[in-house]
C-alpha cells in the first residue's frame, strides 16, 4: 500500500499549501510572486494525486 501512503502524503502537502496561500493572502502587502509559486506547487501536487488515483483505479 505504498501508493496509499504516497496519496496521503500528497494530500497533506496539498492542504498545507492551501493554508500557506490563505495565510499569505491575509497580509495587507502580500507577495504576489510567492502566492503564484505556492499555487503552482499546489497544482503540481493535485496533478500527481490525480495520476495516483488513475493508477489505483481498478481496470
Amino acid at each position: 500500500m505504498a501508493t496509499k501512503a504516497h496519496m496521503d502524503t500528497l494530500s497533506k502537502r496539498h492542504q498545507e499549501l492551501e493554508a500557506a496561500i490563505a495565510a499569505e493572502i491575509k497580509h495587507p502587502a502580500f507577495d504576489e510572486i510567492r502566492v503564484v509559486e505556492l499555487k503552482r506547487e499546489k497544482l503540481r501536487i493535485k496533478d500527481q494525486m490525480e495520476e495516483l488515483r488513475l493508477q489505483m483505479k481498478p481496470n
